[in-house]
This record gives structure tokens, C-alpha cells and sequence, in this order.
């Protein structure tokens, strides 16, 4: 009994100390306020616990009986607190006013106990009064709201708030099912003795939810509990100063203790420092969440914006470009003065750019949001390669560049394909060979890669080239254009390449460079699957 005593004791002032520090750590915080009154109560009950193997006074029975009403009842605040459950205030007044009911009349004769023989640690030899019944049915809906409440929360909950309410239902099912078990259930049938384990089975709910706590940050309170370990242990070490029988083990534990209190010092700075740590990363890591979510908002919005505007684009740019064909073909308003024709054209083929920046534009936003729609039809690709070649001829021998085409003998395979995207993407690397050569010219092939079913498309110039650290990142990133390249053309806008790569892409193939380096020409890849 005395060994059951001691036990008692220390479950005491852990609750004691627990509720206290958890209090202190943050008593503007509704959690922690609750959990410090439910810690408290809980001490107090169990002290009660114990000073009645101390002095067996009916005083401490009253006294057990009064603040085992309100352990559960405290509880079950804290417990809805940490599941985030609401429950109405009039329920909230029911409960605590029979409670305090309940409360009041523990402390008067034969309304709980009843014809009291002996006082013992943990219980009594007597009979229960005319309330102990319904005093039993209060306590047990409480407790088994408390596990109701308990389990639907961790079945409703994720992550690591699933974790904590876990381990504290771990802890409230073991303490309150020994609860139940020897304070109720077993007197009934006249079992006394084991009455003593009700108060030592609150350290099960104690250590769970101490685990939750300095595991998962339940209250934030690492820190604290590692003062409390310093603190406890401190203690001891000065007290054990005093008892040593002798001036020399006096010294030497009081040194130890000195030396303990060094350790301890360094001990706590760092769990705070790794406490503050953590908390940086956790406020950095939900930064860092809202800044994602808020630029793929401000994606999706500009996304959205440039596809709606799709139509406010090209309907006016259609009708001034067939504005302008009809004054050129001389229809509409007879023989133009050649400078007026001069100007006309400049301002039309301004216009046909314009109109293709934006469809570019439109087809880049489209790809990268999911929405480019491809036309897949069989193709034969050296068919679309060669009106390539045609079309850009007069841009290269406005140059004085060649620009040849080289085909295989044998036809190349039928490829599904959108003839009219991958039109635009070969267009685009051979009027960038173009554009990137003064000297020399271009030249274009196509080859039948039996071994890989594939047919690759290149295009080779004598320009400028690309640099080794400028090559990885050609035509991955939009807008994006070699220093050579800027200097060379200034106009240039450097989306086209990234299209081409989005269209080749999109149609199973890919798109990649080579180049020996600055000055010496540079290889366009495109291969494409034969399916």
C-alpha cells in the first residue's frame, strides 16, 4: 500500500505541474486554459486520493467523491476544445449545474456515501447514499460522450490533428475504463480492494497526451516540459545535497547539481531553439503554400483572360487586314500612287505580323493550360516540309543564303498528325535558321529512323550558333533568346522556337539543339513517332 501511495502521490503533482506549465506556455489560448483546469482538478482529485491512506478521514472521502465529479466534466471542455466541437451553451449550463449539484452534496452524509466504517486509500468500507446512482449515470455519460466525441473526431480528422486526438483517445480509454472498472461496476458486486488504481490510472491519459504534446506539438510546449524534466531533476539533485550524511558527499552532490544545472541551462536553449526553428519552417512552408496557390490563381486568371480575349483579337485584325487587300488589288478605290502602295504594304505585312504574334501567343496559353485541341490526321510530312521550304525561299534570297532540302529516296511513312500545327513549328525553325545566318544559308532533311519507328526532321545553319551554357535552355522557356540572337535581330520576339517545342510535344515527339558553339552554325532536331 505504501508503494501504491507513493504512485498516487507522483500522479499528482505530474498533473499538478503539467496543468500549470501548460497554462503558463499560453493562457490567452482557450486549449490550454481548459487542459490547465482539467490538469488542475485532476491533481486535486487524486490528491485527494492519497491523503486519504494518510489520514482516513471522512473529509478526504467527501472530498474524492466532490472533485471526481467535475475531472470528467472538466475533460469533456477540453476534449470538445481540441476536436473543435460545439456544443450549445444551455447544454453547457445543464452540465455544469449538475455538476456542481453533484458537487455540493458530496460534502453531506447519505447523499452519496452512506453508514461510512473506514477510510482507506482510494475507498471506504460503507454503504452509498440515495444519489450515488444517478451521481454514476452523470459521470458515465460524460465519459462516454468524451469517447463518442473522441472517436468520431479521429475518423473525421487527417494528418497529424488525426494523430493527437489518437493518442489522447489511447490515454482516456485506458483511464477512464479503470475508472469505471473499480469505482463502479466492481462495488456493485461488493469488490473494494482494487478501488486504490482508479487515481494512478490518470497518469495513462497523462502520458498519451504528453506524447501527443512532445511529439506533434499539441500545445507547443517542448520547451516547457523539458524545464519541467530540468526543474524535477534539479531538485532532487539539491535536495539530495541536504540529506547526504556526510560533509564531503554534501559537497560533492551539490557540485553534481551545479554541474547538472550547467547541463540543464544548455539543454532547454537548445529544445527552444529547435522549437523556434521548427516554427519557421512551419510558417515558411504555409507561406510558401498560399504564394503557390496564389500564382497558380493568378496563372489560371491571365490563362483564362488571353483565351477569352481570342476573339477581341483576331475579329478586327481580320476585317483591317481584308480592308487592306482590297485597296491593294486596286479594286475599291482604283490605281494607287505608288508610295501610298508602298506604305499599304508595309502596313499590311504589319499587320499579317501582328496577327501572327498573337496567334502564337494564344497557342502557347493554350498548350500550357491543357486546351490546345489537335486536328490528328495521317500525313505525309515531306509533302508539308517541302511548302515550308517554298514559302521561306524569298526570305532566304533576300539574304543571299541557299537554302536546300534534302528528302530520302524512298517515301517516308504516313504520321498522324495536325498538319496545320506542325506546319507552324517546322516553319518556325527554318525561318529561324534563316533570320540567325548572314553568310552561308540552310539546310533542311528529313531521314526515316527505322530502328526507333520514328522520322527526324532537321534543320542545320551557318549562324551565329549557341554557347554550351545558353544550350540546354533553348526553346524551354518563353520569351527567352540568346545573347548572339539579340544582338543579331532585335525584333525578335523568342516565342516561336517555345511553340514549336510545345506543338512537337503535344504530338508525341520531341524537339532538342546541338552546336559546336558562338560562330559555328547550329542542328534543330525534331523527331516524331510513326503510330
Amino acid at each position: 500500500m505504501e508503494f501504491l501511495g507513493t504512485i498516487v502521490f507522483i500522479a499528482s503533482v505530474l498533473n499538478f505541474f503539467l496543468a500549470l506549465f501548460v497554462y503558463l506556455k499560453d493562457p490567452l489560448k482557450k486549449i490550454n486554459r481548459l487542459f490547465g483546469i482539467f490538469g488542475f482538478i485532476t491533481a486535486i482529485w487524486v490528491f485527494a486520493n492519497f491523503m486519504m491512506g494518510i489520514q482516513q478521514s471522512l473529509f478526504w472521502l467527501k472530498t474524492t467523491s466532490a472533485f471526481g465529479v467535475f475531472v470528467p466534466l472538466s475533460a469533456l471542455f477540453w476534449i470538445l476544445e481540441l476536436c473543435d466541437k460545439k456544443i450549445k451553451k444551455c447544454e453547457i449550463f445543464l452540465l455544469s449545474g449538475l455538476g456542481l449539484f453533484f458537487f455540493i452534496i458530496s460534502y453531506f452524509n447519505n447523499f452519496i456515501v452512506a453508514n461510512v466504517k473506514r477510510v482507506y486509500l482510494g475507498g471506504f468500507k460503507g454503504e452509498t447514499g440515495s444519489f450515488f446512482v444517478p451521481y454514476f449515470i452523470y459521470i458515465f455519460g460524460i465519459l462516454a460522450f468524451i469517447i463518442y466525441t473522441l472517436f468520431s473526431s479521429y475518423y473525421r480528422t487527417k494528418d497529424i490533428k488525426k494523430i493527437q486526438i489518437g493518442y489522447v483517445l489511447i490515454g482516456a480509454i485506458l483511464y477512464i475504463g479503470i475508472v469505471m472498472l473499480v469505482d463502479f461496476i466492481l462495488p456493485l458486486f461488493d469488490i473494494r480492494k482494487f478501488i486504490p488504481l482508479d487515481t494512478p490510472s490518470s497518469l495513462f491519459l497523462l502520458l498519451f497526451t504528453a506524447l501527443a504534446i512532445t511529439k506533434y506539438h499539441l500545445f507547443e510546449i517542448k520547451v516547457i516540459l523539458t524545464e519541467l524534466l530540468v526543474g524535477g531533476m534539479g531538485l532532487i539533485w539539491l535536495v539530495f545535497s541536504f540529506l547526504m550524511p556526510t560533509v564531503n558527499l554534501r559537497i560533492l552532490t551539490f557540485l553534481t547539481f551545479f554541474l547538472f544545472c550547467i547541463f540543464g541551462y544548455y539543454l532547454i536553449k537548445a529544445t527552444y531553439e529547435e522549437e523556434k526553428r521548427r516554427e519557421e519552417a512551419e510558417r515558411m512552408a504555409v507561406q510558401e503554400r498560399a504564394l503557390r496557390l496564389r500564382t497558380e490563381r493568378l496563372a489560371g486568371a491571365r490563362d483564362q483572360f488571353i483565351l477569352s480575349s481570342q476573339h477581341y483579337f483576331r475579329t478586327p485584325l481580320t476585317s483591317i487586314i481584308g480592308y487592306l487587300e482590297m485597296v491593294l488589288e486596286e479594286n475599291l478605290y482604283g490605281k494607287l500612287p505608288q508610295k501610298a502602295k508602298e506604305k499599304l504594304n508595309n502596313v499590311s505585312q504589319s499587320v499579317q505580323e501582328l496577327r501572327k504574334r498573337i496567334e502564337e501567343s494564344l497557342s502557347i496559353v493554350a498548350f500550357q493550360a491543357g486546351k490546345g485541341i489537335l486536328n490528328l490526321e495521317e500525313t505525309q510530312i515531306e509533302d508539308l516540309v517541302k511548302k515550308a521550304v517554298e514559302d521561306l525561299r524569298i526570305l532566304a534570297q533576300k539574304k543571299n543564303l541557299f537554302l536546300k532540302l534534302k528528302l530520302p529516296k524512298d517515301s517516308l511513312p504516313k504520321i498522324k498528325l495536325d498538319k496545320e500545327k506542325i506546319t507552324e513549328a517546322l516553319t518556325n525553325l527554318i525561318e529561324n535558321g534563316i533570320k540567325h545566318t548572314n553568310e552561308g544559308g540552310v539546310t533542311i532533311g528529313l531521314e526515316h529512323k527505322k530502328e526507333k519507328n520514328s522520322v527526324l526532321f532537321w534543320v542545320k545553319d551557318t549562324g551565329i550558333g549557341i554557347s554550351k551554357e545558353e544550350l540546354p535552355e533553348i526553346g524551354k522557356v518563353p520569351f527567352q533568346r540568346g545573347k548572339e540572337a539579340k544582338e543579331l535581330t532585335l525584333l525578335g520576339k523568342g516565342i516561336g522556337l517555345y511553340l514549336s517545342r510545345l506543338i512537337v510535344e503535344a504530338q508525341g515527339g520531341k524537339l532538342w539543339a546541338e552546336s559546336e558553339g558562338i560562330g559555328k552554325g547550329s542542328v534543330f532536331y525534331v523527331e516524331l513517332p510513326v503510330k
